[in-house]
């Protein structure tokens, strides 16, 4: 009878390896059932009419081709808000994190310092009817169209859509107004009776300042962040993506690449193919003067609904 034993059914307590191997041995039943009936659609998202869901875009790269604060310092620069030797900078700027493909602090520092020294003085409102302007000029055209129409389906789908970004927040809050998007975070200069101190509010919102940023609003807006999408190009911005229960690189950078392929994140390149192939486009995201602390953010949002 022995060797009939292994006929004999034994009780053993299931391990991780066999609980995974009974896991993918269900899935593969269930698509192939699925395949036979021929629905293997993935289910739609985002999910119409789920006002517990939101979508969290940054901006540079991501919405828009190239960084916005470089684009409006054109238009200032037009303007004579400075001169050719500041203008200079900011092309060197910019040619750096688009041929290094990374943020240097000193650089960026360089930047904020630039953007805050060349609005000091000036009044806020004045600021904002040259960023209708200056969106006009130069950022029009620069808006990828397959991210705005990621966007236009959470919009569709009765979703709130929010820019998440480390440009001067008048900026991010024209392109969002002309987006049709719910509003932005993004920089938070200080001002004193309208006019610009050229002081910052609270720190950078760059990195994992973000992430506590969109959970900070969804908090406040009474989001469930499982069920939200985030968008980005960059590495920088992991902790905002690994936040929500949908994220998505878009025109990565190639550490981002490799972070979204290794946990099956959804990628999405509008680039041609022969910027998608350079290494690293960045998101420029930590370029500008950028927001401060972010009930300040969202305060200041709230006002201007």
């Amino acid at each position: 009878m022995a060797a009939l034993g292994w006929l004999t059914p034994r009780r053993r307590s299931a391990t991780a390896r066999s609980v995974l191997a009974g896991e993918a041995s269900a899935e593969a039943a269930r698509k192939s059932t699925q395949e036979a009936a021929g629905t293997t659609e993935e289910p739609q998202f985002p999910v119409h009419g789920d006002d517990r869901a939101a979508a969290f875009f940054d901006l540079d790269n991501t919405v828009m081709q190239g960084a916005a604060l470089f684009h409006f310092g054109r238009g200032l620069y037009k303007r004579k808000f400075f001169e050719t030797r500041e203008l200079a900078k900011f092309a060197w700027q910019q040619a750096w994190f688009r041929l290094a493909g990374v943020e240097d602090p000193e650089h960026m520092q360089e930047a904020r310092d630039s953007a805050l020294s060349i609005v000091q003085g000036h009044r806020v409102a004045e600021l904002q009817s040259i960023g209708e302007e200056i969106y006009d000029e130069y950022m029009a055209e620069r808006i990828w169209p397959g991210t705005r129409a990621l966007a236009q389906a959470h919009l569709d789908a009765g979703q709130k859509v929010w820019l998440v970004t480390a440009a001067p927040v008048e900026i991010a809050t024209v392109i969002a107004r002309r987006l049709g998007l719910t509003g932005a975070l993004g920089t938070v200069a200080e001002s004193v009776d309208g006019v610009y101190t050229g002081k910052l509010v609270g720190e950078p919102l760059h990195g994992p300042a973000k992430a506590e940023a969109v959970r900070a609003l969804a908090a406040a807006e009474g989001l469930d962040l499982g069920r939200c999408a985030a968008y980005s190009d960059s590495h920088n911005d992991i902790p905002m993506l690994s936040l929500v229960g949908h994220p998505y690189a878009i025109n990565p950078d190639s550490k981002l690449r490799k972070h979204a392929r290794r946990l099956d994140w959804r990628l999405r390149d509008y680039r041609t193919g022969r910027k998608a192939a350079k290494v690293g486009i960045p998101a420029a995201a930590g370029v500008g003067a950028v927001a401060g602390g972010t009930a300040a953010a969202i305060a200041l949002h709230r006002r201007r609904r």
